[in-house]
């Protein structure tokens, strides 16, 4: 049977500052290190076979506390570009264009000089399915945006209905029956360090 992993990057230092992110290469923050390494133990009895990470910092430093020495960096793997919404925070965004960002995570609206929801839906799960092919266990470290894209093309679960993951949380798919090539969503939004329920974009 083979299974997806899907872990979101740890807090990142825009993320404490809850400020949009985008394409912007943040650094994890120390509180983001911690909750990717108290991640590690869960991932090692995983045992993933394949390994594969955004070539963003945030998310390469995570797949790195985790215990992968050497991850496949893939820029295929990048959070959504949001264009002029890059490194605003989230309160002005929601204050100047509430409906706009309520379209956005819903994947109806793109911000000016942003990507396409279905561009970039299409660029994230042609990466993840094209690299589960040689992988029973694949483990995928990348972003929030990256998650919900997932989600929507392999279970059809809209973006709009689901809660922004936590930081250094687990998601997993499975194929179910084994070699249906249907996946069906085994875990959601799992940290050891409890749940995150308001979790910033």
């Amino acid at each position: 049977m083979k299974r997806l992993m899907i872990v979101r990057h740890g807090e990142s230092e825009w993320n404490a500052s809850r400020r949009l992110q985008g394409q912007a290469d943040i650094e994890l923050s120390d509180k983001g290190r911690e909750q990717a390494r108290a991640l590690r133990t869960t991932i090692e009895a995983l045992n993933p076979d394949r390994s594969i990470t955004s070539d963003l910092k945030r998310a390469f430093e995570t797949a790195r506390l985790l215990g992968i020495e050497a991850p496949l960096a893939n820029p295929a793997l990048r959070e959504i570009d949001v264009g002029v919404w890059t490194g605003r925070s989230i309160a002005d965004i929601r204050a100047d264009d509430g409906q706009g960002y309520q379209g956005w995570r819903s994947g109806t609206f793109t911000p000016e000089g942003g990507e396409d929801w279905r561009d970039f839906v299409s660029r994230t799960s042609a990466c993840v399915m094209e690299s589960l092919k040689a992988s029973e266990r694949l483990l995928v470290v990348c972003h929030g945006g990256v998650i919900r894209a997932l989600l929507e093309k392999l279970i059809d679960l809209r973006p709009g209905r689901i809660i922004p993951v936590g930081p250094a949380s687990l998601t997993v798919l499975a194929e179910r029956p084994s070699g249906s090539g249907s996946m069906r969503l085994e875990l959601f939004n799992y940290s050891p360090m409890g749940p995150v329920l308001d979790a910033p974009d």
